[in-house]
């Protein structure tokens, strides 16, 4: 079987007569928009950091490592134990390519009973991870006694001494474990909360602490492989509320840049009486600034285009990146004094000559009372990749030269440039209209089988590869450079590149014509509970693509803080999840159906699948996210494929 979007197997290239590569003279700088709007977009929270809670990843599940050791009798073992809160049980046992024994039972280990005879149902599964695959065995298990059950693995003969055991009883009891600190620089402090909590189906995303937990682990390992355990506390002191109220929390030092996997462990007990055991597996991204604000002063200057360049003075250090995502509200005085917000500004930009430029139109500050004083506020400068804070400042004072009429009165309307700036001159060198099919992350060609479903397309193609965000988004940029204008039709990942591509770059999605310029399905725009989980399960054994922080409920958070609600109307998205039989335990993908809330489509969950100020065009249940799943996948819909084809914009 096959976990998710991520997941498909690559066609011949031979096979796709329409596939058209970008030109290598495309592969150029992107030209950055000079973005801005409303103070709005930030108060309403369109543009604001979520809560960290909301970011936390609810689990009710515990992955737990097998590390198998060499007995006298030249058999490889492993013992432990397993906490079953409820009479069912499902369990998967990782093991590669080979199937390892596993036995259980209630008593001491003497009375342990192989797993297949006690289980209801057995199947080998897998999860596809791109490039590779991690093999491993189901058990189902019914009306058994709840409580803690031993456990022993042995095999003879292992071809790897790690596997995993992951498990899950299927109640409402859960983990919600998240980072409770934004800071993710080389030295800082990584800090984690968690604590249980019922998941209702009339209020599910109520998340009131239960005090289920009793005790608690972080398990860090750090980008060399180093792993340090540190216990979690309910002092009051981690984050965590106050002391003694069931929430634990922790902290870890960052001494080194790379990607750190950070699981969290609790134990406690259910209001049954019963044990109560979950992890929750996260992937924190750390970097090397070498960037700071240089001081609180900056000039302006109108360009040619009678805008303001606003020259922010930044220190960088050799070898430091250039390109940085930024953001500031600028805000001026009116006549009496008074302090008001003017609009905010940012996008991609660039540090050069010791400085980063934004860029205002002057209108904006005809919207407004201010005419003297002006000043950027909340200036945060992040890294395009990850959207981790590296240099901030509170107040910037602006030395603006004489205000030009525009900014003495308002606009009659608000027009393109105001939000995006001016256009740049377009090469006639470029072939006509085109509508983009684009894949998602460590994915093979999905739209290879149904590309007759579509007219005047071309295939996207960067097949099993890991990109953030940005890097997706320059790729697509590329590919599409050939063309004078294109739509986008996308699957996961690539819903999200091609709205960040439409948000801060200038591209042929700019020259479009009238229709959904961006349509995507089964794309994870809030995360996915799976990035962490997969990223421990393929570093072990050796496959798939690599972690992808973007992909994360925390990551995402931080990417759509910088997704205006202008840039998300031009979406419209689809979310799909398997069929629902009510005499029958469903599930799109056997595996990630215990790490995902349903509904689900075996990688995103509908909820995490939702874009706040775009266009839903609506849940649909039979489909799921790849092939090999349950239920068909989403991709091969040829009703939502002809609907996106005559609908898309080219």
């Amino acid at each position: 079987m096959k976990l998710s979007h991520f997941f498909t197997r690559p066609l011949a290239a031979a096979s796709l007569s329409l596939l058209l590569v970008g030109s290598a003279a495309a592969q150029e700088r992107l030209v950055p928009k000079q973005l801005a709007g409303p103070i709005d977009d930030l108060r309403s929270g369109v543009m604001a950091p979520a809560n960290p809670i909301d970011t936390g990843i609810d689990s009710k599940s515990a992955l737990i490592p097998v590390n198998l050791e060499k007995g006298i009798d030249g058999t490889w073992s492993w013992t432990g134990e397993i906490s079953v809160d409820a009479n069912q049980l499902h369990a998967v046992l990782f093991a590669g390519d080979q199937s390892w024994d596993l036995s259980l039972g209630q008593g001491n280990l003497k009375s342990l009973a192989p797993a297949r005879s006690l289980a209801t149902s057995l199947e080998r599964t897998s999860l596809e991870l791109g490039n590779g695959a991690v093999g491993g065995d189901h058990y189902s298990f019914a009306g058994i006694n709840p409580g803690v059950w031993q456990v022993s693995v042995s095999t003879p003969n292992p071809a790897t001494e790690q596997g995993f055991l992951l498990y899950s009883s299927d109640t409402n009891y859960r983990l919600l474990s998240y980072k409770s600190s934004t800071a993710q620089q080389v030295g800082d402090m990584i800090s984690f909360v968690a604590y249980g909590f019922e998941k209702l189906i009339d209020r599910p995303d109520e998340k009131t602490n239960l005090g289920l937990v009793t005790e608690a682990t972080l398990a860090v390992t750090t980008p060399r492989g180093v792993v340090r355990t540190v216990r979690m506390v309910d002092d009051g002191q981690q984050g965590d509320g106050v002391a003694g109220d069931g929430i634990f929390g922790a902290s870890f030092r960052a001494k080194a840049a790379g990607d750190y996997q950070a699981q969290v462990l609790a134990r406690g007990v259910t209001p049954e009486g019963l044990p109560f055991v979950r992890t929750a597996q996260h992937v924190v991204s750390v970097i090397t600034s070498g960037l700071s604000v240089a001081r609180d002063f900056a000039a302006a200057d109108l360009d040619a285009d009678g805008r303001f360049r606003i020259a922010v003075p930044v220190n960088r250090r050799a070898g430091a990146a250039d390109k940085y995502r930024v953001f500031a509200e600028v805000w001026g005085s009116d006549a009496l004094g008074q302090m008001h917000p003017v609009s905010w500004i940012g996008g991609m930009a660039y540090a050069e000559n010791g400085e980063i430029a934004l860029n205002l139109d002057p209108r904006w500050i005809g919207l407004s009372k201010a005419r003297h004083s002006f000043e950027l506020r909340n200036l945060r400068i992040e890294d395009p990749d990850h959207f981790i804070r590296v240099a901030a400042a509170d107040r910037i004072a602006i030395a603006v030269p004489k205000l030009p009429a525009t900014a003495l009165r308002a606009p009659k309307s608000l027009d393109e440039s105001m939000f995006m700036g001016p256009r740049p001159v377009q090469s006639a060198e470029k072939a006509g209209s085109r509508l983009l099919l684009v894949h998602g992350y460590c994915s093979g060609n999905v739209w290879g089988n149904v590309q007759s479903q579509f007219s005047n397309y071309s295939i996207f193609q960067d097949l099993n590869q890991n990109r953030s965000h940005d890097q997706f988004a320059v790729r697509i940029a590329n590919f599409g450079s050939q063309y004078s204008s294109y739509g986008i039709v996308a699957h996961s990942q690539g819903g999200a590149a091609a709205l960040h591509l439409y948000t801060y770059y200038w591209s042929g999605l700019d020259n479009a014509s009238s229709g959904r310029l961006i349509q995507s399905v089964g794309t994870p725009y809030q995360g996915t509970s799976l990035a962490g989980n997969l990223a421990v399960l393929g570093q072990i054994f050796g496959v798939g693509c690599g972690t992808n922080t973007d992909l994360t409920y925390s990551g995402a958070s931080s990417w759509l803080s910088g997704i205006p609600s202008w840039a998300r109307n031009k979406v419209n998205y689809y979310t799909t999840s398997f069929t629902d039989k009510w005499w029958r335990p469903d599930w799109c993908q056997i595996v990630s159906d215990l790490l995902l809330s349903d509904p689900d489509d075996g990688t995103t969950e509908r909820a995490r699948g939702q874009l706040s100020s775009a266009v839903n065009r609506g849940h649909k249940t039979g489909w799921c996210h790849t092939d090999g799943m349950r239920d068909p996948n989403q991709t091969r819909d040829s009703g939502r494929n002809s609907t996106m084809n005559s609908n898309a914009a080219r």
